[in-house]
């Protein structure tokens, strides 16, 4: 019986299934929308900050509540579907986002379940080669490489933040 199972809910065959074939279609979905932004470009395209939206907000009201007022140069159709899309894509990320933070959340918990068994096996391994049982003295020889004398352990139970954008 293990004694290190922070978590005990598995995926599924069925949910391993159904969350493939959502990201298979959102995928496809999205497949002639992918641009490829150098970073130059995603350096020049990538100024619109908060305020910057908020004063776009305020001229889209303006064009639709005041559309007199508004220049004849603006290509009116195009802004409301640009800014239909950014805000579409906005909610999306959001949401988007909020299910990786889930799969990370499982995943720093079944790294943790996995790497607290394997430091009892060890310790099991440890035991056994003691008591001379066959094998163990292979094993526990193979095992002991991530846990060296000469400074730091290989081997941690420190969770590192793998996400690329905190």
């Amino acid at each position: 019986m293990p004694f290190y199972d922070v978590v005990q809910q598995h995926i599924t065959p069925e949910d391993l299934n159904a969350i493939d074939q959502s990201i298979d279609a959102l995928e496809k979905a999205l497949e002639n929308k992918r641009r490829n932004l150098t970073p130059e470009e995603r350096q020049r395209y990538g100024r619109v900050n908060e305020v910057n939206k908020l004063f776009v907000n305020k001229v889209y009201d303006y064009s639709r509540t005041q559309p007199g007022m508004s220049s004849p140069d603006v290509d009116w159709k195009e802004f409301a579907a640009d800014y239909d899309d950014r805000a579409f894509i906005e909610t999306r990320l959001t949401r988007l986002r909020s299910l990786v933070e889930i799969l990370e959340n499982n995943k720093i918990l079944h790294d943790y379940d996995n790497f607290q068994n394997a430091l009892m096996d060890y310790s099991y391994t440890q035991y056994k080669k003691d008591t001379e049982a066959g094998g163990y003295v292979t094993k526990y020889n193979e095992l002991k490489q991530f846990f060296p004398r000469s400074g730091a352990p290989a081997a941690s139970t420190e969770v590192v933040n793998t996400n690329p954008n905190p």
